[in-house]
């Protein structure tokens, strides 16, 4: 057993290592004195975060990421969890066929996701708009919200919402008083998926985005076609960074394993034992 245990844990340590390693040498990078990007870095310096300022070209690009990500994420996910309602709840005919469609985005790579919808948007000439954007973002995000939905619903006792109706409540009451706080783990979690996928796409903005309108993932993959210094690497740091610093307060304030749910699950496990 505590073989098994102790190779598990360098099982998991190495696991750790493997997606920790790209963010650790990034973050060194962007320390670098020298010109180009290197690793080790030449030299400790901050030159190239002092540098981010000068370039208000990446601060409209991540205005813009954050705009239309939330736009995406709260659309999406007031779309797809009626839809996840509807696929789980209810027998009708075609709901697989309409379950795959929903689906079917998840399944195509993403470079030909992103000419279909081009080539679509320009013969409806919204094409190079915010509003393209945002829909082409939607076909994305939308599956994500509608399959963790579906899981929190899968999981739920519906006679919790009968017993509501039974005792007097609306369809509306039940649902908004008894259904949606019990999947709204679910919710949340599809509503945080919609939100960082629209922000970290690069292959569906590539053909949507205009001068007007390019994100910041895009803006980052064109300044390193042109260019080749290390100012990439401090913004994606000050990304990663922020990140974290959001993850620290999100835990610290309401508890990541609160939001998402995993407590309210291990809490049975533990009094079971």
């Amino acid at each position: 057993m505590r073989g098994r245990l102790s190779f598990l844990g360098v099982w998991s340590w190495a696991v750790y290592g493997f997606v920790l390693a790209p963010i650790v040498v990034i973050l060194l990078a962007s320390l670098t004195a020298a010109e180009y990007t290197s690793f080790p870095p030449q030299g400790l310096s901050l030159r190239w975060y002092l540098e981010i300022p000068r370039h208000p070209e990446f601060l409209e690009s991540l205005w813009i990421s954050l705009v239309v990500a939330v736009v995406s994420g709260t659309l999406a996910t007031a779309l797809g969890t009626p839809a996840a309602l509807a696929l789980v709840r209810y027998r009708f005919r075609g709901r697989e066929l309409l379950n795959g469609f929903f689906l079917s985005p998840l399944m195509l790579p993403a470079v030909i996701l992103g000419v279909a919808l081009l080539q679509f948007y320009t013969r409806a000439g919204i094409t190079r708009t915010p509003l393209a954007l945002v829909c082409g973002h939607l076909v994305i995000t939308v599956p994500y919200v509608v399959r963790l939905v579906s899981a929190s619903l899968a999981g739920m006792d519906p006679s919790l919402e009968r017993a509501a109706l039974i005792l007097g409540a609306t369809p509306w009451k039940a649902f908004t008083r008894v259904t949606l706080p019990l999947v709204a783990p679910g919710v949340i979690a599809g509503a945080a998926f919609a939100t960082i996928v629209s922000f970290d796409d690069v292959s569906i903005a590539l053909f949507l985005a205009s001068p007007k309108t390019t994100t910041l993932p895009v803006r980052i993959f064109t300044y390193i076609e042109q260019t080749f210094d290390p100012l990439v690497t401090a913004v994606c740091s000050l990304l990663v960074l922020l990140t974290a610093a959001a993850v620290i307060v999100i835990e610290r304030s309401v508890g990541l394993g609160r939001l998402f749910g995993t407590e309210e699950a291990a809490t049975p496990a533990a009094r079971s034992r």
